[in-house]
């Protein structure tokens, strides 16, 4: 049976849902209950960059998880400067926190375009960050940015960036289709080229502008991937996140993969329907395996 670890990061993707506004106290109770769902790793937004997730890392210091490791997003250092002098890494340290998801650029484009600086820098920026946060002592998740329309536009350059975080130490590596616009015959395939290139465990993080995003997790996971990260319910900008309600038992049901505890399974659809309260949206009564009507 196939371990697959999932990040749910309905805290700080799925909070950019349009109509969603967690308060620090909902952020507290759904963290305890994808606790007890036994999800492996927790996001729980990025500090620094706004008052409520400083207040939620703080309050988080005091609470013992039984099974999820709590963790902190934020981007790579910014160019130009050493990783100790970024802001955001210092917010990372503060928020005591032991794993981090850091994203990077993977498509040349946006290197260029986007973040104004070079091509090498880039990949300095993504190293430099990474060893720096290895350094501390941090467990590492590098989130590919834009991975897959990278390597489809510069294929080369895109699994430079992944190699440079794997090289510098990321525990894990996350290919990202943030655009959520690739098929699922190009998904498997190019993450099955990155699983056999790359030495560090792989992941997808899917976003569902195609109505893809489920469909795009699990053909990732079949080509080699041992992390999916989505959101419960499916939240998240724009069309949304890989729904980890219909992942998680896809996986565990007609995957032969291990993503629960024992046990955990029957306990996914009270927590989809307890976070949907949470988060004052109505729940669909279509959706399956955790809707009333599945």
């Amino acid at each position: 049976m196939t371990e697959v670890a999932v990040l749910d990061t309905t805290l700080r993707d799925g909070a950019q849902g349009e109509g969603i506004c967690l308060s620090v106290e909902d952020k507290l109770k759904i963290t305890a209950k994808l606790d007890a769902l036994g999800v492996a790793y927790i996001e729980g937004g990025w500090p620094g960059s706004n008052p409520k997730d400083m207040e939620y890392f703080r309050r988080m210091q005091k609470v013992s998880l039984k099974r999820a490791k709590l963790v902190a997003f934020s981007s790579t250092r910014r160019p130009g400067i050493d990783a100790a002098d970024d802001v955001n890494m210092k917010a990372l340290l503060a928020s005591g926190i032991k794993t981090v998801t850091i994203f990077g650029k993977s498509w040349d484009l946006h290197v260029s375009q986007a973040l104004g600086t070079t091509l090498e820098e880039n990949l300095s920026m993504i190293s430099d960050t990474v060893k720096f946060l290895k350094s501390k002592g941090l467990e590492v998740i590098y989130d590919g940015e834009h991975f897959f329309d990278g390597y489809r536009h510069n294929e080369d350059y895109a699994l430079k960036t992944v190699q440079a975080a794997s090289e510098a130490g990321a525990d894990w590596v996350v290919l990202c289709d943030t655009n959520g616009g690739m098929l699922p015959e190009e998904v498997e395939r190019v993450v099955r080229f990155v699983v056999e290139k790359i030495a560090v465990p792989i992941g997808i993080h899917a976003h569902n502008d195609g109505e893809l995003a489920v469909a795009n997790s699990l053909v990732a996971v079949r080509a080699g991937a041992t992390m999916v990260q989505g959101t419960t319910n499916g939240y998240g900008e724009r069309c949304g996140n890989a729904n980890l309600s219909s992942v998680i038992p896809n996986l565990e049901l007609k995957m032969n993969c291990r993503c629960l505890p024992t046990g955990g399974l029957k306990l996914l659809a009270e927590a989809s329907h307890y976070i949907s309260e949470l988060a004052n949206v109505a729940h669909l009564s279509q959706q399956p395996f955790v809707g009333v009507r599945a």
